[in-house]
């Protein structure tokens, strides 16, 4: 699990980059103003479980590369670089679409049930007012 935050030019923002059952998952989470180490801390232990568990996502197929044993001194650059990285990769990002994307069809097909059954009950309302009229009350 990675936990990237960096500063939009608007608010802080934490992405959480999650590896499971072969697959990549990213989830957001907005801070706001920067925030400090025990607000991270504090994050990481009660809010972001919570996050994982409640969002049901797919997440993207996610290739592992061979292991090989790597140049200590590659390493260090290596880490050094990203260190130096700001932002969120391209997988995250594109796991994130997915899932707002996956939210807005969840979204689009409640709200089509609630105007179906609005639809049905006005109509039913209508057929009431309609039989109470003919009955002549």
């Amino acid at each position: 699990m990675i936990l990237t935050i960096y500063y939009d030019g608007q608010f802080w923002i934490g992405v959480i980059e999650y590896h499971e059952n072969g697959r990549l998952k990213a989830y957001r989470y907005v801070f706001g103003t920067e925030p400090n180490d025990t607000e991270v801390w504090e994050f990481v232990n009660n809010r972001l479980p919570k996050i994982i568990q409640s969002r049901k996502q797919i997440g993207i197929a996610d290739r592992k590369k061979l292991k090989k044993k790597v140049n200590p001194k590659r390493l260090q650059r290596k880490v050094a670089k990203e260190m130096q990285k700001s932002g969120i990769s391209t997988k995250a990002q594109e796991a994130i679409k997915k899932e707002i994307e996956q939210r807005k069809r969840e979204t689009k097909k409640l709200q089509k049930e609630r105007n179906e059954a609005l639809k049905q009950r006005k109509w039913e309302l209508k057929k009431q007012k309609a039989k109470q009229k003919h009955k002549g009350r």
